[in-house]
């Protein structure tokens, strides 16, 4: 090596200096960008392989695979820096900020790690349990959230407390203004708890069909601080979650089942036999739809102008759209039914009698009318 390349100095370091922390740098760099990509490729020779052993040895392999297609490269690039400067003589600021620079993208390269590992294995575990509900769906996002606040939270403090910075100190001061900060953001703070609320209880999920004083509609996004419902009319209806949380709600979306009760009313002038033939002819035609389970029939009251019969089943879907198919099947055939035995629908109808007395000579009539 010729001998200005040792006697040369820039900023207290001979040329050679640098060139050697130029070429570590380098080193580590490539080391960084190059292996992860070898080990992916390793990784992918052997997937065949390890398709053929166990679900819980192929877990390792995808973990791994995600590690390393999630080496950032800020986390390569201060790795290098670091390593190339702590070869040269350099004022202590110098070599500090790059220590300090190395110790945070180490930590944020961490915390990714972290919440890809702890993600893919709740989320491996819901799988594990078949296609995930729109309730464990949600369920995977808010955990996704608290994972990441706490990661990003602990690595930070991790960081700080290794570049000198008095970790205690700052809790006991963030504590302090935690409070402050609460009170001042107390409503947004109720919504984020109450959302939690939400996950955690599961009231209702996505996709659940809801009625909440005189609003109705579909669930379609639980955010932190409100939801949004698309109403039956097309306009998306927005609720914070604290009023959710404190309001009476008809869901819906957890019915297993619809129970009908319908009535209808027959004249007055139907004889006894063919009245009392009526709910014999009702079970039938319910019990004849698919997808039903027949309650009772019964002729329940002398209305003021109708002999009326209350009807109770049950349709085995809380589709609205099919219990409204069963229900105008019903109607029509009990129509059919009722016209073919000559039974009258009733309609509200008076009837009024006059009688007057006629001091005609002849003697009295009564006049009847009606």
């Amino acid at each position: 090596m010729p001998q200005w390349f040792e006697t040369t100095m820039i900023l207290e370091n001979s040329l050679e200096v640098w060139v050697r922390a130029l070429l570590v740098a380098l080193v580590i760099w490539l080391a960084l960008k190059l292996l992860p990509r070898w080990l992916r490729a390793l990784a992918r020779r052997l997937a065949p392989k390890l398709k053929d052993e166990t679900v819980s040895a192929a877990m390792p392999a995808e973990i791994i695979n995600g590690i390393l297609e999630r080496v950032r490269g800020h986390f390569q690039i201060a790795a290098a820096l670091y390593a190339g400067t702590s070869a040269l003589t350099l004022p202590g600021a110098v070599h500090n900020f790059f220590r300090i620079v190395f110790i945070f993208s180490a930590a944020a390269q961490l915390a990714v790690w972290v919440i890809f590992i702890v993600e893919k294995y709740f989320e491996r575990a819901m799988r594990a349990r078949g296609e995930p509900s729109p309730a464990e769906t949600m369920e995977l996002r808010w955990v996704s959230v608290v994972v990441r606040v706490l990661v990003w939270v602990m690595a930070m403090i991790l960081a700080l407390d290794n570049v000198g910075v008095d970790v205690t100190a700052l809790l006991t001061g963030l504590g302090v203004g935690g409070i402050a900060v609460a009170l001042a953001l107390q409503s947004v703070m109720s919504d984020i708890f109450s959302s939690l609320a939400i996950v955690v209880d599961k009231p209702f999920v996505t996709g659940d069909f809801l009625i909440i004083g005189d609003m109705l509609g579909t669930v379609e996004v639980v955010g932190l601080k409100t939801t949004r419902i698309r109403s039956l009319s097309g306009e998306q209806l927005i609720f914070t979650n604290t009023d959710l949380v404190n309001s009476r709600i008809r869901n819906y979306g957890k019915m297993a089942e619809r129970r009908v009760v319908f009535n209808f009313g027959v004249v007055y002038q139907t004889p006894a036999d063919k009245l009392e033939a009526v709910t014999g002819v009702v079970r039938e035609i319910v019990e004849s739809q698919g997808a039903v389970r027949f309650d009772r029939a019964h002729f329940k009251q002398f209305a003021d102008s109708s002999l009326e019969f209350e009807v109770v089943y049950y349709v085995l879907s809380p589709d609205y759209n099919q219990y409204m198919n069963v229900q105008q099947a019903i109607n029509l055939e009990l129509f059919r039914r009722l016209e073919e035995m000559e039974v009258e629908f009733a309609y509200p109808t008076r009837t009024v009698h006059l009688a007057s007395e006629l001091r005609a000579a002849g003697g009295g009539e009564a006049l009847k009318a009606s």
